[in-house]
């Protein structure tokens, strides 16, 4: 089984070809964060290059930029060519199959606009109150219920 899932940052812009029969493909570098940290205590980073095909590369060049994450899941791809010296060069590259967009152009240019703004940092929209005040006291009236009243 030949499957691959990343999730990671754009290293840079995509790149959109089209092959002879007008097929769009994108091309571009995904850094990775390694689950562990060296002995110098520093998080390494793996460095993928991902090849996208079809509507989804047009996709990928029109809302993804250097910085963007997304999750990509595909499949591993070797192949092989002549350099200019006769010699035979390999390239490992990850072939998506489906790229989710964790943060896009539009988002992350409003994130720049408004860079004080946590959307994960819920305290910040609400007052701090004190643990004394009644949660409940703009519910309404008070509701009595009595055992006589329960049907069973």
């Amino acid at each position: 089984m030949n499957k691959v899932f990343l999730i990671g940052r754009l290293v840079r812009d995509p790149e959109l070809r089209y092959t002879g029969t007008n097929i769009p493909v994108a091309t571009f570098s995904l850094a990775v964060n390694r689950p562990f940290t060296a002995q110098s205590g520093e998080r390494e980073t793996d460095f993928i290059n991902i090849v996208v095909w079809r509507k989804q590369a047009e996709n990928v060049k029109n809302y993804l930029n250097q910085g963007s994450q997304v999750a990509i899941d595909g499949r591993i791809q070797t192949r092989t060519y002549d350099d200019q010296n006769g010699q035979k060069r390999y390239i490992t590259e990850v072939v998506a199959d489906n790229v989710q967009f964790l943060d896009t152009k539009a988002s992350k240019e409003q994130r720049q606009a408004s860079p004080e703004v946590n959307p994960y940092d819920f305290a910040q929209d609400t007052e701090k109150e004190s643990t004394n005040n009644d949660p409940f006291k703009d519910f309404g009236d008070e509701i009595k219920i009595e055992d006589d009243d329960l049907p069973f």
